[in-house]
């Protein structure tokens, strides 16, 4: 708990908290028979287990230095050998690099160092409770729970080693009941809407990025299997010859299944007609009642078999309904007790149990005993903020390629082992997971993860809706105000944006406009105001300097411009050679446009018929003519004509003089568009504003 009413206290909690850690880490590496164990690896996709040795020591001491709460390193190699590399890779992205590893008395010496120093931070550092995001203490908390989520993924590797590099251990003793599994049957679970996220300004325990933010969903009733599934009850998948039916595959698992050649799951061992299970530092007859262990996609392909032979509509749930059911379960607010009722953060077994042990209401292992798969790749909640100290800890998932487990495992500890956690894996990665499935007509709703990562892209979501700089005005939503201001009694029917870019102006007419049209040539440009007006958020990044970025989020409720989302629309078009449809207009706004036309005085010419009688013409640019958008023949002015300069807007006059009247004195409009975090465009941009006449 990260509150309380004595610091003295609390500090002696965390620093227990930090050696039982700590010291349960290295007791798991007491399981490997030989020095061999650690440079073997237990998988070709992972780093050999004296990467991990080193890895969580060196986790305290880099975030430490980072966050400038100790300021010297302890060994510069090993702090950058055993830095990063830990996110397993695709499944057929085999990479053969050498790595000349330290001995494992080195790597043991340096994890006694690195103790120390953490142990002494934790006795001196000031504390003040509570402890929140920005606190040093947080650092100190971080690299504790880091070291639990290895504790869980370096047992997995454990698992997958050679029997002959691993013995069994008593503080590592697995469950040794098993029986017939019963049948699984349907439970039915309530409609119900799910508040999920933490706030970031006053949390109750420690938490990752992903946690916080806010997130609200209906979740429609459905139904779930009362228990996880079986090792029997995957067995009928088996036998029926799920594996090689490629018609239950979807292409990503048909793909990893013939790479793996997969026939069963991974800890499955055939021994004759019989079959055996691999515990992490053993082999037994199968358990058939524990809970089978998979990756998402064997779970997937074992719900469209589930679904072919019963003639339901099976799947795995979502994260939004596991949640709804752990809540219906009463799961989500299991007994502070030192024992918990579930096979979760190594309470009772340091293994799988059987499916029938603990009941969480009319389910059971809602929590524990295996990680459950969703059908939810990981997506920030509104709000994401990722923490400047660890600020890929999720970003890097955020890809539609990690799906979301929950639940927990026997070996979960720490942040792991509560229901809000958001942890998430590639779909061919195996963790201590597998599945309870559920029926429901209501389709499974995936929510956008993907942030804009073009640069030029990113660099207008930021002008059109990021932060303001240097005292400037937002430019498109200034520019909008100007306009609305000019329309005084005129219809405000229509409005067309032409050159819209990233649609901030688009947005903000419609709050005067009863439609708006947004037309910009770049398809690019034009998604990121279709997902505004879709989704209601838009996410993208930001270099600060060479290769780092930061993560912005944005949304049109923070503009106060939810309700005028369905009252824009967004379209590709070129404005020289617009559409016939696209014409009676009240406004047509042209912001930064026409400097970056290839004929502008095409445009100029016919844009009067696309515009009703007594309706306005707002043009703003700064009139950068450039011959690689505007060949040199093509420019309305910045040129000598007769021997005298001839301006753009002197050429403006020329164009649209027949049909327009200047109704007001040109203005200026500054501008700023952010390129790097010490890197900008500071630019102004003439404003004239023209009635039809």
């Amino acid at each position: 708990m990260l509150s309380g009413s004595d610091s003295e206290q609390k500090r002696a909690e965390i620093l227990r908290y930090f050696h039982a850690t700590f010291d349960r880490y290295e007791q798991l590496f007491e399981v490997l028979t030989c020095d061999e164990a650690y440079y073997r690896k237990p998988i070709s996709l992972r780093y050999p287990l004296i990467f991990y040795f080193g890895h969580t020591a060196t986790f305290f001491i880099n975030k430490l230095l980072l966050a400038g709460v100790i300021d010297k390193r302890l060994n510069p190699k090993f702090e950058s050998m055993f830095a990063i590399g830990v996110d397993e890779m695709s499944w057929d992205d085999l990479s053969e690099a050498r790595y000349d590893w330290p001995s494992v008395d080195a790597v043991r010496a340096y994890r006694e160092s690195a103790r120390a120093v953490v142990d002494h931070v934790i006795r001196t550092l000031p504390l003040h409770l509570p402890i929140g995001w920005e606190s040093p203490w947080w650092i100190v908390l971080m690299g504790v729970e880091h070291e639990r989520i290895h504790l869980e993924t370096s047992s997995v590797l454990i698992r997958q080693h050679a029997l002959k590099y691993v013995r069994t251990h008593p503080a590592w003793e697995p469950c040794r009941a098993s029986s017939t599994a019963p049948a699984n049957e349907l439970v039915s679970v309530p409609a119900t809407e799910v508040h999920l996220g933490r706030p970031i300004d006053a949390p109750v325990v420690y938490g990752w990025d992903n946690e916080f933010g806010r997130h609200t969903s209906a979740v429609t009733d459905f139904q779930a299997s009362r228990y996880l599934v079986s090792n029997q009850e995957f067995l009928a998948f088996v036998e029926a010859g799920g594996y090689a039916d490629e018609s239950l595959w979807q292409e990503e698992g048909a793909a990893w299944r013939k790479f793996a050649h997969a026939e069963h799951p991974t800890f499955w061992v055939r021994d004759g007609s019989q079959w055996r299970l691999r515990l992490m530092l053993e082999e037994v007859p199968m358990p058939w009642d524990w809970p089978v262990e998979t990756n998402y996609l064997e779970a997937k392909a074992f719900c469209e078999w589930k679904a072919r032979v019963s003639g339901q509509t099976v799947r795995l749930p979502t994260e939004d309904e596991w949640q709804a059911l752990c809540q219906f379960a009463s799961a989500d607010s299991l007994p502070d007790e030192r024992i918990t009722p579930a096979n979760i953060q190594l309470d009772h077994y340091a293994s799988s149990c059987p499916i029938t042990e603990f009941a969480h209401g009319p389910f059971f292992d809602v929590v524990g005993n295996v990680w459950q798969w969703t059908e939810t790749p990981t997506y920030p909640f509104d709000g994401f903020q990722t923490h400047p100290i660890y600020d890929d800890f999720t970003t890097p998932t955020f890809d539609d390629r990690h799906n979301l487990i929950k639940g927990g495992s026997w070996i979960s500890c720490g942040n792991e082992a509560i229901t809000a956690s958001r942890y998430a894996f590639r779909r061919h990665f195996f963790q201590h997971a597998g599945l309870r499935y559920v029926v429901s007509e209501a389709p499974a709703t995936l929510h956008a993860s993907h942030y804009e990562t073009d640069r030029l892209v990113s660099e207008y979501a930021e002008f059109h809706y990021g932060d303001e700089y240097f005292g400037v005005p937002n430019f498109p939503r200034a520019l909008a105000k100007l306009a609305i201001d000019a329309m005084g009694e005129r219809p405000a029917k229509t409005a067309l944006d032409l050159g819209c870019a990233a649609g901030r102006a688009t947005f903000e007419l419609a709050s005067h406009f009863a439609h708006v049209t947004g037309i910009d040539f770049s398809t690019s440009f034009i998604r990121l105001g279709i997902q505004l007006a879709e989704q209601g958020r838009l996410r993208y990044t930001l270099v600060e300097e060479g290769d780092l970025v930061a993560f912005r989020e944005r949304t049109l409720a923070e503009f106060g411009l939810e309700a005028v989302a369905e009252k824009v629309e967004f379209f590709q078009g070129d404005a020289c050679n617009l559409k016939p449809i696209f014409t009676g207009y009240d406004l047509i706004f042209a912001a930064n446009l026409i400097d970056r036309l290839y004929s502008p005085r095409k445009f100029l010419e016919s844009v009067h018929e696309r515009l009703n009688p007594g309706g306005l013409l707002l043009l703003a640019s700064p009139y950068t003519w450039l011959p690689e958008f505007t060949k040199r023949e093509e420019w309305i002015g910045g040129f000598k004509k007769d021997g005298e300069n001839f301006t753009t807007l002197d050429g403006l006059k020329e164009i649209l003089g027949p049909n327009f009247h200047l109704i007001r004195e040109p203005s200026t409009a500054p501008f700023v568009i952010r390129e790097t975090k010490r890197k900008f465009q500071h630019s102004l941009s003439e404003v004239t504003l023209w009635e039809r006449r």
